[in-house]
């Protein structure tokens, strides 16, 4: 049976009692809906204030809540460092980036935290940032770069060899960053050239809310990725906004302050990328047509007609039946709270419920 689970970034809070509050006011509810009678795995933001929190006693009272309420840990999302909700976020969101000091010492941190807080899995991954934001990167901090991550795969690989429990460090490609499209992605991974008994440790998160958005085909992306043996150590199930023509104008009214809402616009002569929703409407205003736009706005991946716009759900339909059953799959639909007020009809624990079920349904997979 495949992992199925829910990303609990959709949670605000930065410190492990809020990690533990959301799992008692949310999650037990979600694994009541969609696995009343099965182990329910977990897939766990863990901020860096949490993971500088955690000590022994709060490591086995965690273990504890899990064999009582039939849950595990079996993914990390390590990518936002600190505050997530409430407050302007934007490009800020990948910072520490992999040119830092910081992101290792948190990453190994997250590892040992994977190791000691897990009960059944015996591999887990840490979803991580793509390498940086795009902006103001240069090709002189490759060297940094790669010397960063081969540290933490080192320590990776040391963590298997005591525990036996395998971390895969997964890269998460996004609209934007240093790692963006597939082509990028697997440039990279022989640009890294990494030694030969570290590349078990890492591959991508691959999200499809942002591979949807740079317009890449499902098909076409599952083969190069395989071709070039990159693993997928996970997918992020999430679906992006989609307009064409007069609709894109549409996509303005989910201009919202806190995260960045990167668009992909296609015209006669190809795609056109903005780093926000204003850079788009300045460009409409300017005069400028595309046939389609799609912007990184997760929406609820059970919705594939907003009415004045639609969704990128059929990335999903197309996907995710073509993945090998092994592969995690989390949904991340972060951005509930920020939606137009008729999105959100639903409690929050129904709406996780019910794309979890949306995915069970995709593939088969209702008992």
């Amino acid at each position: 049976m495949r992992q199925l689970t829910y990303c609990s970034n959709i949670h605000p809070g930065e410190s492990w009692q809020h990690v533990l509050d959301n799992l008692e006011s949310h999650g037990l509810s979600v694994k009541q809906q969609v696995s009343p009678n099965a182990a329910f795995p977990l897939g766990l933001r863990i901020a860096q204030q949490a993971s500088v929190e955690l000590d022994d006693k709060k490591i086995a009272e965690f273990r504890a809540w899990c064999e009582q309420h039939d849950c595990y840990l079996l993914t990390i999302n390590g990518f936002p460092y600190g505050t997530f909700h409430d407050q302007p976020v934007k490009e800020a969101v990948y910072e520490p980036d992999w040119r830092t000091q910081e992101r290792v010492v948190y990453t190994q941190r997250l590892a040992d935290l994977a190791v000691a807080l897990t009960t059944r899995a015996q591999q887990l991954s840490i979803s991580t940032v793509p390498i940086a934001y795009k902006q103001g990167f240069a090709e002189a901090d490759w060297l940094l770069v790669r010397e960063n991550l081969i540290t933490v795969l080192r320590h990776l690989h040391l963590l298997h060899e005591r525990s036996g429990i395998l971390i895969q460090l997964a890269l998460e490609p996004e609209p934007c960053c240093v790692l963006e499209t597939t082509a990028e992605t697997i440039d990279f991974f022989a640009r890294m050239d990494f030694p030969a008994e570290l590349k078990t440790y890492i591959g991508i998160c691959f999200d499809c809310c942002h591979q949807a958005v740079e317009f890449e085909d499902a098909a076409d992306v599952l083969a190069r990725l395989r071709a070039a043996n990159i693993t997928i150590a996970k997918v992020q199930v999430s679906s992006a906004l989609r307009a064409q023509d007069e609709q894109i104008a549409t996509l303005m009214q989910f201009n919202e302050p806190v995260y960045l809402h990167q668009a992909v616009a296609k015209h006669a002569q190809g795609l056109h990328r903005f780093s926000d929703l204003p850079e788009l409407q300045a460009a409409l205003e300017n005069g400028e047509v595309y046939s389609e736009c799609r912007v990184h706005f997760h929406v609820p991946i059970f919705i594939d007609n907003l009415g004045p716009c639609t969704t990128t759900q059929f990335f999903l339909t197309d996907f995710l039946p073509q993945l090998d059953a092994s592969i995690p799959l989390e949904v991340e639909t972060y951005s509930f709270k920020n939606l137009p007020a008729h999105l959100r009809d639903y409690p929050l624990d129904v709406s996780i419920a019910r794309e979890l079920q949306w995915v069970k349904n995709l593939l088969g997979q209702n008992n």
